[in-house]
């Protein structure tokens, strides 16, 4: 006989044992788990690809090409030969100083295609992890243009981004990559092609199958970049450590407003902090002065996408990523210190 609707236990429900329960709430917790783990790889798909395609790809092939013109009409070895006396006291070469321009004016993203040209051209290991620190540690342009807009004193910061960059390839070339190899590689099957003088559409063909070869290459370890962001968003992580660190964060006299653009930026990198600030600023939340103290510690590809988007660019890049990381993060701290000093 069934009860009904008077709040006494269900004779049925009563006879379940409480291991054939306890199977079922595992399974449903299962479920939930899979469910969970499922939207969050097709969100970070999603968002990998359209990265890839609509953000990485068009840049990487505009400036792919515009390299391999240069290259293939004598403007870009006039311009290696001019300025590497001036750079090499620092393991730089004149191809390195053209990724500095690029990620100052461009995007953290277009120097990888001269990184890239560096690994078909045979540099040695230890010039390359050089340029490879000196880009990791400059404000990148995708960054601190739109910041403008919000007060960021763009200027000074291009500067000490400059200073900075010098420093992290002088630390990577004289410290952390001295063990490093000096030799000269041969040279990739695309440069040969390159310098046979080619057509432009040979050009064009050539240097945008190459530059589609390292946005597929970027595109795994892309996702799952993303995914760990996501995941930590859903778990809630994000959120717990921001308030464990604030508390701290007062204490040592640090704006509180910044803790939530630099997690975003670390996890999600340089165009997602863009958004966070803009939105803090508009809402009262954030001042200008708080992102110019910020900005030698903030503005910078030294994030987890970042660094999986320069990594995945060659193997070479992927080999040399340890002391590169090295070098790079003794290059912020410079532009830490004098940001203080200059605002």
């Amino acid at each position: 006989m069934k009860v009904g609707h008077t709040g006494a236990p269900d004779l049925a429900d009563r006879a379940l044992p409480l291991r054939v329960k306890s199977a079922v709430a595992v399974k449903l917790m299962v479920n939930d788990t899979m469910q969970t783990i499922i939207e969050v790889l097709l969100q970070a798909g999603r968002s990998a690809v359209d990265v890839a395609l609509y953000t990485l790809l068009p840049i990487m092939v505009t400036m792919m090409v515009l390299m391999r013109l240069l290259e293939v009409h004598g403007i870009l070895d006039r311009f290696v030969r001019l300025t590497a006396p001036l750079v090499r006291p620092f393991g730089l070469t004149g191809l390195g100083i053209v990724a500095m321009l690029q990620v100052s004016f461009v995007s953290f993203v277009a120097p990888v295609t001269t990184l890239a040209l560096m690994d078909d051209r045979g540099e040695p290991d230890r010039r390359l992890a050089s340029a490879f620190a000196a880009v990791m540690a400059m404000a990148p342009a995708n960054a601190v243009f739109p910041l403008a807009a919000l007060g960021m004193a763009v200027g000074p910061i291009l500067v000490l981004s400059l200073a900075g960059g010098l420093v992290a390839g002088a630390a990577t070339y004289w410290l952390f990559g001295r063990h490093l190899s000096s030799a000269t590689l041969p040279v990739a099957s695309a440069e040969r092609e390159a310098q046979k003088q080619p057509s432009f559409l040979a050009i064009v063909n050539v240097s945008g199958r190459e530059a589609i070869d390292i946005v597929v290459n970027i595109i795994p370890i892309l996702l799952l970049s993303l995914a760990i962001v996501f995941a930590l968003q859903r778990l809630g992580a994000i959120a717990a450590f921001g308030s464990l660190l604030s508390p701290l964060l007062v204490r040592a006299g640090v704006d509180q407003a910044l803790v939530l653009p630099a997690m975003t930026k670390f996890l999600a990198g340089s165009t997602a902090l863009v958004g966070v600030s803009q939105h803090l600023t508009h809402n009262g939340q954030l001042t200008a002065d708080s992102l110019n103290h910020s900005s030698g510690l903030l503005l910078h590809p030294l994030d987890l996408p970042g660094i999986g988007i320069f990594a995945s660019a060659g193997k070479r890049l992927a080999k040399l990523l340890l002391p590169a990381l090295a070098g790079a993060v003794i290059g912020v701290i410079f532009r830490g210190f004098g940001t203080i000093m200059v605002f």
